[in-house]
């Protein structure tokens, strides 16, 4: 099978056509690399374009005989979409709108989207569930919802069948080595935290000490990047099958702060973390954890490598080539 996967040159995107031609399947990246990068892109052609360029799309669609999409294509900083949402609505949303239009006009009909836990906005139970209620608080949360009415109104008129991964938080890296966790700026706890324990840089900054949380920081629940690469497998597969359309959870129904983290980063590298406490960012809810039964049942995924030892480990080992 033939899978174009948009946005393959980042972080979860490469280690998910790295776990497709593990499976036999074959990606087909395509990426502007204006965050993803070239080199992580090893197992499959890479298209550099971009999908508001519909002519390089339409091109794409025809030299490979693409049987399915995952999409991963999207900016996906929380703190930069409370700045610029105009660039959140128009490349996640107008950009994924035109990657629809391709489709059906190619007729290629399964899809696999990149969504997220930030719909579900400040939660009103925890752990959460599909059922509950979409409500972002900022406007990168907005326009993955956004996306989500759009796959279902597509679905609805013209049979696409799609699934929706909700993720939680991604974190660690490939444990073989081969790809690693690296954003410009860097602004995912587990990376940053590891950079100031090197003292590469300032302090770790903690946003926030006064949540209604245990110890006062925000807690989160965190999957390590090899288990979300195996459940888009997993969801491929599932449409394959004949599944109706829907969205999952990705998470692992355990959630750890701030300081838990730190303290798992100091636990594996022997080093100390220095830190910052600063004001909360806006945007930030207190607690997300996801309730991951639906995707248990439905997909048969449940994480394998999210243990929070396990993705500190992976990260670490991955930023060894700094002193």
């Amino acid at each position: 099978m033939n899978v174009l996967v948009t946005g393959g040159a980042g972080y979860i995107g490469s280690h998910t056509a790295k776990f497709l031609a593990q499976a036999g399947l074959q990606p087909i990246v395509l990426d502007n690399l204006k965050r993803g990068h070239r080199s992580a892109v090893k197992w499959g052609p890479l298209i550099e374009a971009d999908l508001g360029d519909r002519p390089a799309l339409e091109k794409a669609f025809e030299q490979y005989p693409i049987e399915a999409v995952l999409h991963f294509a999207a900016f996906a900083y929380v703190g930069e979409s409370m700045q610029a949402p105009e660039l959140y609505f128009r490349n996640n949303v107008v950009n994924t709108l035109n990657l629809l239009d391709v489709m059906r006009e190619k007729r290629v009909r399964k899809i696999v989207f990149s969504s997220t836990c930030a719909t579900y906005g400040n939660p009103l139970r925890i752990p959460i569930d599909e059922d509950h209620i979409q409500d972002p608080v900022n406007p990168y949360g907005e326009s993955k919802r956004m996306v989500e009415r759009l796959l279902h109104w597509y679905g609805t008129i013209y049979r696409l069948q799609w699934v929706a991964l909700r993720y939680f938080n991604a974190a660690g890296a490939d444990p073989e080595g081969d790809l690693v966790e690296d954003h410009n700026p860097e602004t995912h706890l587990i990376p940053v935290a590891i950079s100031a324990a090197k003292h590469l840089g300032k302090a770790l900054e903690v946003y926030g000490t006064d949540y209604a949380t245990p110890d006062g920081t925000a807690i989160r629940d965190y999957l390590h990047v090899t288990d979300l690469a195996a459940a888009h497998l997993a969801a491929i597969r599932y449409l394959d099958a004949g599944g109706a359309s829907t969205a999952f959870n990705l998470g692992t129904g355990e959630g750890h702060s701030v300081r838990d983290v730190v303290a798992a980063i100091e636990r594996v590298s022997g080093k100390t973390v220095p830190l910052r406490e600063v004001a909360r960012r806006p945007g930030d809810p207190a607690c997300l954890i996801a309730d991951p039964a639906k995707s248990g049942k439905l997909l048969g995924w449940r994480p394998q490598h999210s243990g929070l030892d396990e993705i500190v480990e992976t990260a670490w080992r991955a930023g060894l080539k700094s002193p």
